[in-house]
Protein backbone atom coordinates (compact mmCIF):
# COMPACT_ATOMS: atom_id res chain seq x y z
CA UNK A 1 0.00 0.00 0.00
CA UNK A 2 1.08 3.35 -1.20
CA UNK A 3 1.01 6.29 1.95
CA UNK A 4 0.98 9.86 1.13
CA UNK A 5 1.04 13.36 2.92
CA UNK A 6 -1.37 16.00 1.83
CA UNK A 7 -0.83 19.74 2.74
CA UNK A 8 -4.30 21.05 2.22
CA UNK A 9 -3.07 24.34 0.79
CA UNK A 10 -6.44 26.18 0.29
CA UNK A 11 -9.85 24.77 1.14
CA UNK A 12 -9.54 23.41 -2.45
CA UNK A 13 -6.24 22.42 -3.33
CA UNK A 14 -3.67 19.72 -1.76
CA UNK A 15 -0.42 18.90 -2.57
CA UNK A 16 0.54 15.37 -1.88
CA UNK A 17 3.79 13.70 -1.92
CA UNK A 18 4.75 9.83 -1.79
CA UNK A 19 5.95 8.73 2.03
CA UNK A 20 8.26 5.89 2.28
CA UNK A 21 9.30 6.68 6.05
CA UNK A 22 7.74 8.68 9.48
CA UNK A 23 10.91 9.85 10.66
CA UNK A 24 9.33 12.37 13.71
CA UNK A 25 5.43 12.75 15.00
CA UNK A 26 4.90 15.65 17.79
CA UNK A 27 3.16 17.83 19.24
CA UNK A 28 5.40 20.75 20.69
CA UNK A 29 4.36 23.71 23.05
CA UNK A 30 3.65 25.95 20.30
CA UNK A 31 2.59 23.61 17.04
CA UNK A 32 2.42 20.13 15.41
CA UNK A 33 5.71 19.03 13.97
CA UNK A 34 6.77 16.13 11.87
CA UNK A 35 9.61 14.94 9.66
CA UNK A 36 9.00 12.47 6.87
CA UNK A 37 11.09 10.77 4.08
CA UNK A 38 9.48 11.56 0.68
CA UNK A 39 10.58 9.61 -2.77
CA UNK A 40 10.02 12.89 -5.08
CA UNK A 41 11.88 15.44 -2.08
CA UNK A 42 13.95 13.72 -0.23
CA UNK A 43 13.46 14.12 3.54
CA UNK A 44 10.62 17.07 4.54
CA UNK A 45 9.85 19.07 7.48
CA UNK A 46 6.14 19.95 8.19
CA UNK A 47 4.92 22.45 10.90
CA UNK A 48 1.06 22.15 11.23
CA UNK A 49 0.51 20.19 8.44
CA UNK A 50 2.61 22.84 6.12
CA UNK A 51 6.10 22.35 4.23
CA UNK A 52 8.60 23.92 5.52
CA UNK A 53 11.25 22.60 3.88
CA UNK A 54 12.42 19.72 2.26
CA UNK A 55 16.41 18.07 1.27
CA UNK A 56 15.64 18.75 -2.76
CA UNK A 57 14.60 22.60 -2.86
CA UNK A 58 15.69 24.08 0.54
CA UNK A 59 18.27 26.45 -1.38
CA UNK A 60 15.76 28.01 -3.48
CA UNK A 61 13.78 29.64 -0.47
CA UNK A 62 17.20 29.95 1.76
CA UNK A 63 19.54 31.61 -0.98
CA UNK A 64 16.71 34.00 -1.76
CA UNK A 65 15.34 35.33 1.95
CA UNK A 66 19.13 36.01 2.49
CA UNK A 67 21.39 36.83 -0.10
CA UNK A 68 19.31 40.01 -1.63
CA UNK A 69 19.43 41.79 0.96
CA UNK A 70 23.25 40.74 2.11
CA UNK A 71 24.25 42.08 -1.53
CA UNK A 72 22.30 45.01 -1.44
CA UNK A 73 23.72 46.44 1.58
CA UNK A 74 26.76 47.82 1.40
CA UNK A 75 27.92 46.80 5.33
CA UNK A 76 26.27 43.61 6.61
CA UNK A 77 28.35 42.43 9.67
CA UNK A 78 25.66 41.90 12.17
CA UNK A 79 22.58 39.80 10.68
CA UNK A 80 18.93 38.85 12.70
CA UNK A 81 16.77 35.79 11.88
CA UNK A 82 13.65 35.68 13.47
CA UNK A 83 12.24 32.00 13.00
CA UNK A 84 14.28 29.66 10.73
CA UNK A 85 15.16 26.92 13.29
CA UNK A 86 15.92 25.14 10.66
CA UNK A 87 19.17 26.77 10.40
CA UNK A 88 19.02 27.43 6.31
CA UNK A 89 18.91 30.57 6.04
CA UNK A 90 21.49 31.05 8.97
CA UNK A 91 23.61 28.65 7.02
CA UNK A 92 23.63 31.30 4.40
CA UNK A 93 24.35 33.79 6.21
CA UNK A 94 26.96 32.86 7.90
CA UNK A 95 28.56 31.78 5.08
CA UNK A 96 28.40 35.10 3.56
CA UNK A 97 31.99 36.69 4.17
CA UNK A 98 30.93 40.32 5.46
CA UNK A 99 29.06 39.18 7.57
CA UNK A 100 30.69 38.72 11.29
CA UNK A 101 27.47 37.44 13.48
CA UNK A 102 24.40 35.77 12.89
CA UNK A 103 21.45 35.32 15.03
CA UNK A 104 18.75 32.68 14.71
CA UNK A 105 16.24 33.46 17.23
CA UNK A 106 13.90 30.40 17.24
CA UNK A 107 10.93 30.56 19.71
CA UNK A 108 10.81 26.44 19.33
CA UNK A 109 13.47 24.30 20.52
CA UNK A 110 11.72 21.34 19.00
CA UNK A 111 12.64 22.72 15.44
CA UNK A 112 15.87 23.10 16.19
CA UNK A 113 16.55 19.74 17.54
CA UNK A 114 14.77 17.73 14.71
CA UNK A 115 16.57 19.76 12.35
CA UNK A 116 19.86 18.68 13.81
CA UNK A 117 18.85 14.80 14.05
CA UNK A 118 17.10 14.69 10.39
CA UNK A 119 18.48 18.02 8.06
CA UNK A 120 22.53 18.07 8.58
CA UNK A 121 23.12 19.85 5.73
CA UNK A 122 20.98 22.96 7.16
CA UNK A 123 21.56 22.41 10.95
CA UNK A 124 26.00 22.71 10.17
CA UNK A 125 25.13 26.48 10.42
CA UNK A 126 24.52 26.08 14.41
CA UNK A 127 28.05 24.92 15.34
CA UNK A 128 29.58 27.62 13.09
CA UNK A 129 31.21 30.16 15.01
CA UNK A 130 29.76 33.43 13.40
CA UNK A 131 26.65 31.81 14.53
CA UNK A 132 24.60 32.20 17.81
CA UNK A 133 21.37 30.30 18.28
CA UNK A 134 19.22 31.62 20.74
CA UNK A 135 15.41 29.51 21.93
CA UNK A 136 13.13 32.72 22.91
CA UNK A 137 10.03 34.39 21.43
CA UNK A 138 11.61 36.55 18.30
CA UNK A 139 8.49 39.70 18.77
CA UNK A 140 10.44 39.55 22.27
CA UNK A 141 13.65 39.91 21.31
CA UNK A 142 13.67 42.31 19.02
CA UNK A 143 11.31 44.40 21.26
CA UNK A 144 14.31 44.61 23.91
CA UNK A 145 17.11 46.03 21.02
CA UNK A 146 17.40 48.93 19.82
CA UNK A 147 19.79 50.56 16.42
CA UNK A 148 22.03 46.92 16.76
CA UNK A 149 21.44 44.89 13.45
CA UNK A 150 22.30 45.67 9.82
CA UNK A 151 19.51 43.11 8.66
CA UNK A 152 16.61 41.59 9.97
CA UNK A 153 15.34 38.62 8.12
CA UNK A 154 11.62 37.13 9.49
CA UNK A 155 11.44 33.62 8.34
CA UNK A 156 8.44 32.16 9.25
CA UNK A 157 5.36 30.01 8.91
CA UNK A 158 1.92 32.21 7.40
CA UNK A 159 0.64 33.94 9.46
CA UNK A 160 -1.48 31.73 12.06
CA UNK A 161 -0.79 30.53 15.58
CA UNK A 162 2.77 32.03 16.67
CA UNK A 163 3.37 33.46 13.71
CA UNK A 164 0.38 36.06 13.33
CA UNK A 165 2.26 38.90 15.16
CA UNK A 166 4.81 38.81 13.10
CA UNK A 167 2.74 40.56 9.87
CA UNK A 168 1.69 42.95 12.23
CA UNK A 169 2.70 46.88 11.55
CA UNK A 170 3.56 47.05 15.35
CA UNK A 171 6.50 44.28 14.48
CA UNK A 172 7.83 46.07 11.97
CA UNK A 173 8.13 49.06 13.85
CA UNK A 174 10.04 47.59 16.18
CA UNK A 175 12.26 45.43 13.79
CA UNK A 176 12.38 49.49 12.45
CA UNK A 177 14.02 50.57 15.53
CA UNK A 178 16.30 47.80 16.52
CA UNK A 179 17.96 47.95 13.03
CA UNK A 180 20.59 50.72 12.50
CA UNK A 181 20.35 53.84 10.20
CA UNK A 182 20.93 52.17 6.90
CA UNK A 183 19.41 48.61 8.37
CA UNK A 184 16.86 46.31 5.98
CA UNK A 185 14.00 44.16 6.82
CA UNK A 186 13.00 40.86 4.67
CA UNK A 187 9.86 39.11 5.29
CA UNK A 188 8.71 36.03 3.34
CA UNK A 189 5.05 36.95 2.15
CA UNK A 190 3.57 34.37 0.62
CA UNK A 191 2.07 33.24 -2.78
CA UNK A 192 0.85 35.28 -4.72
CA UNK A 193 -2.11 33.10 -6.44
CA UNK A 194 -2.64 31.53 -2.99
CA UNK A 195 -2.19 34.43 -0.78
CA UNK A 196 -2.89 37.52 -1.98
CA UNK A 197 -4.15 39.35 1.68
CA UNK A 198 -0.85 38.38 3.47
CA UNK A 199 1.57 40.14 0.92
CA UNK A 200 -0.86 43.18 1.28
CA UNK A 201 -0.61 42.91 5.01
CA UNK A 202 2.86 42.59 5.09
CA UNK A 203 3.76 45.27 1.39
CA UNK A 204 1.43 47.30 3.29
CA UNK A 205 2.92 47.09 6.84
CA UNK A 206 6.19 47.47 5.90
CA UNK A 207 5.58 50.63 3.21
CA UNK A 208 4.35 52.30 6.42
CA UNK A 209 7.32 51.98 8.34
CA UNK A 210 9.87 51.95 6.04
CA UNK A 211 10.81 54.33 3.41
CA UNK A 212 11.80 51.81 0.88
CA UNK A 213 9.60 49.09 -0.03
CA UNK A 214 9.71 46.13 -2.64
CA UNK A 215 8.29 42.64 -3.19
CA UNK A 216 10.54 39.78 -5.19
CA UNK A 217 10.02 36.65 -6.24
CA UNK A 218 11.31 32.91 -6.30
CA UNK A 219 10.10 29.86 -7.62
CA UNK A 220 10.01 26.93 -4.95
CA UNK A 221 8.25 23.82 -6.33
CA UNK A 222 7.09 22.62 -2.65
CA UNK A 223 5.48 26.22 -1.58
CA UNK A 224 1.66 26.62 -2.33
CA UNK A 225 1.75 27.33 -6.35
CA UNK A 226 5.46 27.20 -6.74
CA UNK A 227 6.05 31.16 -6.84
CA UNK A 228 6.48 32.86 -3.67
CA UNK A 229 7.36 35.93 -2.68
CA UNK A 230 9.31 37.84 -0.21
CA UNK A 231 8.80 41.80 0.50
CA UNK A 232 11.75 43.76 2.03
CA UNK A 233 12.20 47.47 3.56
CA UNK A 234 15.02 49.47 3.49
CA UNK A 235 15.79 52.87 5.38
CA UNK A 236 18.16 53.71 2.96
CA UNK A 237 19.85 51.59 0.30
CA UNK A 238 17.49 50.35 -2.63
CA UNK A 239 17.81 46.14 -2.67
CA UNK A 240 17.71 45.80 -6.31
CA UNK A 241 20.53 47.63 -6.68
CA UNK A 242 23.61 44.52 -6.51
CA UNK A 243 26.77 46.07 -3.98
CA UNK A 244 28.18 42.84 -2.75
CA UNK A 245 29.05 40.25 -5.56
CA UNK A 246 29.72 36.59 -4.13
CA UNK A 247 32.55 34.64 -4.60
CA UNK A 248 30.79 31.40 -4.08
CA UNK A 249 28.42 28.98 -6.00
CA UNK A 250 24.91 29.22 -4.85
CA UNK A 251 22.46 26.99 -6.55
CA UNK A 252 19.98 29.78 -7.47
CA UNK A 253 20.37 33.10 -6.43
CA UNK A 254 22.98 35.21 -9.27
CA UNK A 255 23.74 38.08 -10.39
CA UNK A 256 21.00 38.05 -13.48
CA UNK A 257 18.43 36.42 -10.56
CA UNK A 258 19.00 39.81 -8.48
CA UNK A 259 17.89 41.78 -10.93
CA UNK A 260 15.11 39.35 -12.25
CA UNK A 261 13.53 38.78 -9.05
CA UNK A 262 11.95 42.21 -8.70
CA UNK A 263 10.48 41.95 -12.29
CA UNK A 264 6.89 41.61 -11.42
CA UNK A 265 3.98 40.19 -13.34
CA UNK A 266 1.14 42.75 -13.55
CA UNK A 267 -1.21 40.83 -11.23
CA UNK A 268 1.43 40.80 -8.49
CA UNK A 269 2.03 44.74 -9.10
CA UNK A 270 -2.06 45.10 -8.77
CA UNK A 271 -1.60 43.26 -5.20
CA UNK A 272 1.05 45.58 -3.70
CA UNK A 273 -0.70 48.69 -5.28
CA UNK A 274 -3.44 47.34 -3.02
CA UNK A 275 -1.77 46.98 -0.15
CA UNK A 276 -0.41 50.41 -0.14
Amino acid sequence: MDFWVTEYQTPALGFSCKTTETLRVEQTPFQHLAVIETEQFGRMLLLDGMVMTTDKDEYVYHEMITNIALNSHPNPKNVLIIGGGDGGALREVVRHPQVEKGTLVEIDEKVIDASRQYFPQLSCSFEDPKALVVVEDGIKYVKDRKNEFDIIMVDSTEPVGPAVALFSTEFYQQCFEALKDDGMLVVQSESPFYNANVIKQAFGGIKQVFPITKLYLANIPTYPSGLWSFTIGSKKHDPENLINKNDYDLKYYNEGIHQAAFKLPSFVRNIIEQGE
